[in-house]
């Protein structure tokens, strides 16, 4: 095996992407995803048997595909990644069963890669289309800057973590306590009636609204949660946002009571600034508190226009060097479980085998199975 520019191949399946990525150590040759976004839109969210069916149907076809972009075949895999955990079980259980068949085929050595810490991966990979990476460029996995933190928002994470060793050692300052982010938007734009997904929804029209016009809670900022920098709170670094979708729905009430017009746009603009302003908010708290001067923004909602630009003020403010993916890497992909997985094989991490099973509740701290 080449553990210097190993050709690795990673599968991602967690939600209702299914991704087939391949790297060639931190250069990345393919980045090939199918969505079942489109069938889930009329339930107004992910439905977890729809989502396994489609992972079964789109794997082979996608496998081809990426294989064939990147012009490799199997044979000349070095080792295949494949997302374990965390995710739907039934979904996570499709892409674990066909990476264990083509190790077995193949003989390759497995991986079973962290669904997060491969979100942090990605900023490692050179890619042609999203321009290089600020800490891309080396084939070790010390190229990490020393002291790195990654802010992970997704429809099922909203997390801060600290990263000393992307192979071994991954730290979780802080998490949701309930709803992540992206939920809490598909919630929302439920309520007024934008649809799924709500985050691309609720964006587009922020833009149109005054985010002002409306005062929406901030959860866990009050000062019994947060602390001190000497006497943390019980969650300093932790974020809420159930007690917000409630407050939107009451507005929303409120208005419809009254007999008047619900006004969409500035509600819209006024939950995403009170969710995007306390998420950047206490992610640089960490960063400063924690001595991190690196941060990845990565998930699905790093594609939020108003987070990606308040971020970047925040981290600018505070003299935090901000890395944001390329938006095809920001979404769950094959081309990120790759990247860890490649990480792992150079660090000389010994593989998985195929006795690990799917874990959809898989801590942040466990970087492979």
């Amino acid at each position: 095996m080449n553990r210097t520019q190993p050709l690795v191949l990673g599968i991602e399946s967690s939600c209702d992407e299914t991704g087939v990525g391949i790297v060639r150590g931190t250069r990345l040759l393919t980045n090939t995803v199918a969505s079942s976004m489109e069938e889930h839109v009329r339930f107004g969210g992910v439905i977890p048997e729809i989502a396994s069916r489609a992972h079964l149907d789109a794997f082979v076809p996608t496998l081809r595909e990426s294989l064939a972009d990147a012009g490799v075949t199997l044979e000349e895999i070095d080792a295949i990644a494949v997302t374990s955990g965390p995710g739907l079980a039934g979904a996570l259980m499709v892409g674990v069963c066909a990476a264990k068949a083509l190790a077995v085929a193949t003989g390759k050595p497995l991986y079973a890669i962290n669904h997060l810490v491969a979100h942090v991966g990605v900023g490692l990979l050179e890619t042609d289309d999203g321009g290089p990476q600020p800490f891309a460029g080396s084939s070790r996995q010390s190229a990490l800057p020393n002291n790195l933190g990654a802010l992970l928002v997704s429809g099922g994470h909203t997390e801060i973590l600290r990263i000393r060793s992307i192979t071994d050692d991954v730290e979780l300052l802080g998490s949701t306590i309930d709803d992540a982010a992206g939920e809490a938007y598909d919630k929302v734009a439920r309520l007024l009636g934008l649809g799924y997904p709500g985050g691309p929804a609720i964006d587009r029209l922020a833009r149109t609204g005054n985010p002002k016009a409306i005062r929406f809670p901030r959860g866990l900022s009050q000062p019994k949660y947060m602390g001190t920098a000497d006497e943390p709170g019980p969650h300093r670094y932790d974020w809420s946002f159930s007690g917000l979708k409630t407050a939107v729905a009451r507005c929303v009430e409120q208005f419809e009571a009254r007999g008047e017009d619900v006004p969409v746009a500035d509600i819209a603009a006024a939950f995403q600034e009170a969710v995007v302003d306390v998420i950047t908010a206490k992610a640089v708290l960490a960063c400063r508190e924690n001595g991190i001067t690196e941060l990845l923004l990565g998930g699905g909602v790093a594609a939020n226009s108003r987070l990606r630009q308040l971020t970047e003020q925040r981290c600018s403010a505070a003299g935090i060097r901000l890395t944001v993916p390329p938006l095809s890497l920001c979404t769950d992909n094959g081309a990120m479980v790759a990247a860890l997985g490649a990480q792992l094989v150079m660090a000389g991490i010994a593989p998985s085998g195929i006795s690990f099973a799917p874990d959809s509740s898989m801590p942040v701290t466990s970087v492979s199975a």
